[in-house]
């Protein structure tokens, strides 16, 4: 007679199974901080043993790292969106938009936790210059797209860009105050120096996103 724990143990294809764990340390990292990731804790979310997480991870600190570089790539895909997707100037504008609505907050924490933390894991620290690069071959390639439909007038996409994401930075630096910080001057920050990099007129970017539908912030 075959046990109903046997029974109930499911065996899957290595890439499913650390495809599953990933996500789990994912998770774990944008909710509660790449601190929680521990071997036990990913165990525990997926219901299964320590040692098995160890079989694919061995080190810790290899967890952490693909935790972060699965987390960032999830959300800050979903924060610039689908690149080719829609008008260089509503795309940004949808950019601002999900940074203003609250949709970045948990990429800001994550950021912020990473940047951290990467002093002393050298593994992380790699994984920032490389998610880094992918961020900001992205948002160049959106901002040489709007100089080419007229949309933009930035003559050095790549300063552009550094500029833009160095707001959506200084933006992320008050996610954790316990109290909402209800300034004009920051909410609309990031539209701000979006529009000065980009040589777009002002008022443009930040209006737009202010009148962005919730639809298109979180699709």
């Amino acid at each position: 007679m075959v046990s109903s724990g046997a029974a109930g143990r499911v065996r899957k294809h290595p890439e499913e199974r650390r495809a599953e764990i990933l996500d789990e340390a994912a998770r774990l990292a944008l909710a509660e901080g790449l601190e929680r990731i521990t071997l036990r804790a990913v165990a525990a979310g997926l219901g299964v043993r320590p040692g098995l997480i160890s079989h694919y991870f061995p080190a810790a600190e290899d967890l952490v790292v693909a935790a972060f570089a699965r987390a960032a790539d999830g959300e800050r895909a979903a924060i610039l969106g689908s690149t080719g997707s829609g008008d260089p100037l509503g795309r940004m504008a949808r950019f601002i938009a999900r940074i203003e609505r609250g949709y970045g907050d948990e990429l800001a924490c994550l950021w912020l936790n990473a940047r951290h933390l990467a002093r002393f894991l050298p593994g992380l620290a790699d994984a920032l210059e490389r998610q880094e690069a992918r961020d900001r071959d992205r948002m160049v390639a959106l901002i040489e797209a709007g100089n080419a439909a007229g949309d933009f007038h930035a003559p050095d996409p790549l300063a552009a860009c550094v500029r833009i994401f160095m707001a959506a930075d200084g933006y992320g630096v008050y996610v954790n105050n316990p109290e909402p910080f209800d300034v004009d001057a920051y909410t609309h920050f990031v539209a701000d120096v979006a529009e000065w990099a980009l040589g777009v007129a002002p008022g443009v970017l930040r209006s737009r996103a202010v009148d962005m539908p919730e639809v298109d912030v979180v699709s």
